[in-house]
């Protein structure tokens, strides 16, 4: 029996990780959520499941739910109660699927706490991969990836040596303005961006799929997973999002893991791992697809992502400044208060205004972030 934690159990990730869960309750145990501040879906999910306990990161939100879930259950509340649901002794496996630099703190503490952990929050390791992976090697943690493209190099290096490795290839959908002449993307509206063609995902992580942000965000974390040079990492278009990504190997040989476009798959994938779950998902059938497509990245159209790779190549605050930059021209954006091509300009400039540190502490990368969020902001303005 795996004693599982749910960290963002009312966000996409949550639920599909719960409808998993849910239909194998012989060898998984809920034994604890946390939330933000959707009070009637935790209520729901607490009904099912049963947790032990539950945080709210929103302490009114928290105060609603006590007087609907059984009274056995404990509700904490804030940041420290996300965190205390991410580190409880009985929990061998934390699913980190908070959006955003808000998930570090409890993925941090998971991490120091020797957990597995099934990390769906990019950012984490965006903003501190460097310390995340240092702790996890000290603290005997396991990071496990649940984004579909690292759960598929992650899967493709199974059984192989890492040494003979030569490069890592992820593939991008292109988002939904694949196809938009350059001239067109300032006139882009987020109801547009946010009308991906493969994947439902939150807004935030669609419109970073519109600009390609989400796949530089991928470099960086990819660098960290699997210690791989940022040079050695490259990204490709796949409109089809039926190739996750490949890994290819000094010998020509490339590895590619290819399935349906549902993230049950990855995430069921970490729960289980090492071994894998018998899913009712529909089987891949290259034969009706006829043909799977690749092409480049366009930086003259896209350049986000290409900022990723100067991110890491700066080290240090670097790329906790480009997430935070990039949360809040997003946010910029999705308020229409910013064009489409505002978005990486904004970053940029706050990647090339930052005084760069040596990364110390969490505490660090999150001002850093933060420190991001504001200047991106004050551009705005």
């Amino acid at each position: 029996m795996r004693r599982v934690a749910i960290l963002g159990s009312t966000g996409s990730i949550g639920v599909q990780a719960l409808d998993v869960l849910g239909r194998f309750p012989g060898r998984f145990q809920v034994v604890a959520l946390a939330a933000g501040r959707n009070v009637e879906r935790a209520a729901a999910q607490v009904r099912a499941f049963r947790p032990r306990l539950v945080a709210m990161s929103d302490p009114r939100a928290a105060a609603a739910l006590r007087a609907l879930v059984p009274a056995g259950t404990e509700v904490l509340e804030g940041d420290d109660g996300v965190v205390s649901a991410a580190v409880q002794p009985d929990v061998d496996f934390v699913l980190a699927a908070i959006a955003g630099g808000a998930g570090l703190r409890s993925t941090a503490a998971a991490v120091e706490a020797g957990k597995t952990i099934g990390l769906a929050n990019k950012e984490s390791l965006v903003l501190a991969g460097e310390l995340l992976v240092r702790l996890a090697a000290e603290r005997g943690a396991t990071i496990l990836p649940v984004d579909s493209e690292h759960s598929a190099v992650h899967q493709a290096l199974q059984g192989h040596n890492r040494g003979e490795v030569r490069r890592l290839l992820l593939t991008a959908s292109g988002g939904p303005l694949r196809g938009v002449a350059a001239g067109e993307l300032a006139a882009v509206t987020p109801e547009r961006a946010l009308k991906h063609p493969n994947w439902s995902m939150g807004d935030k992580i669609t419109i970073d799929s519109a600009t390609l942000m989400n796949k530089g965000l991928e470099v960086i974390e990819a660098r960290w997973l699997f210690d791989v040079e940022p040079r050695r990492i490259d990204i490709v278009v796949h409109p089809e999002s039926i190739v996750h990504s490949m890994v290819e190997y000094i010998d020509g040989s490339v590895v590619a893991q290819l399935g349906v476009s549902d993230m049950r798959g990855p995430i069921s994938y970490a729960l289980a791992w090492p071994e894998r779950l018998p899913l009712d998902l529909p089987p891949l059938d290259l034969a009706r697809l006829g043909r799977l497509t690749f092409e480049p990245p366009d930086p003259a159209r896209f350049p986000a992502y290409t900022l990723a790779y100067r991110a890491l190549e700066l080290g240090g605050t670097a790329p906790a400044v480009l997430s935070g930059a990039d949360e809040a021209a997003v946010e910029a954006f999705l308020q229409k208060r910013c064009l489409f091509t505002d978005i990486a300009e904004l970053c940029a400039g706050a990647l090339e205004r930052h005084a760069v540190e040596p990364l110390r502490s969490v505490a660090q990368a999150l001002e850093a972030s933060e420190w991001g969020k504001r200047e991106a902001v004050r551009r705005v303005k």
